[in-house]
């Protein structure tokens, strides 16, 4: 996995995170554009993170979740690897995201229901 320097130069990740920036606009792409303004950054946010994790999935399925360690010439250990600790951490930031645009989604289906209902009363 590169290090968050290499992210920006890598151009198989930008590839990606680019691919996934178009599916998830394509999926908002209906919103109002004053809501849309408001949550792009959540979108890229989610774009970003979608690939993160994906990254870090395939670096713990090939290295498993723990680390050793080495602390003094004689002490050893294990723990935690960085990557698994960053998923964890990344993926509950991604999981708060993706809540925040499908709420925003499911606001959206709800006002034009409001509409219908509006219209059809309106014009009983």
């Amino acid at each position: 996995m590169p290090g968050v320097s290499d992210l920006k130069k890598d151009k198989e990740v930008q590839k990606k995170i680019k691919k996934e920036l178009r599916r998830l606009n394509n999926i908002f792409k209906d919103i109002e554009q004053g809501k849309k303004d408001t949550v792009r950054s959540l979108i890229e946010n989610a774009a970003f993170m979608s690939v993160i994790l994906d990254e870090l999935q395939q670096h713990i399925a090939e290295n498993g979740t723990v680390s050793e360690y080495q602390n003094g010439a004689n002490q050893w250990g294990t723990k935690i690897s960085p990557e698994a600790q960053i998923y964890n951490s990344m993926i509950k930031n991604h999981m708060a995201i993706v809540k925040q645009l499908t709420d925003l989604l499911k606001d959206d289906d709800k006002d034009e229901d409001d509409d219908e209902l509006m219209k059809f009363i309106h014009n009983r």
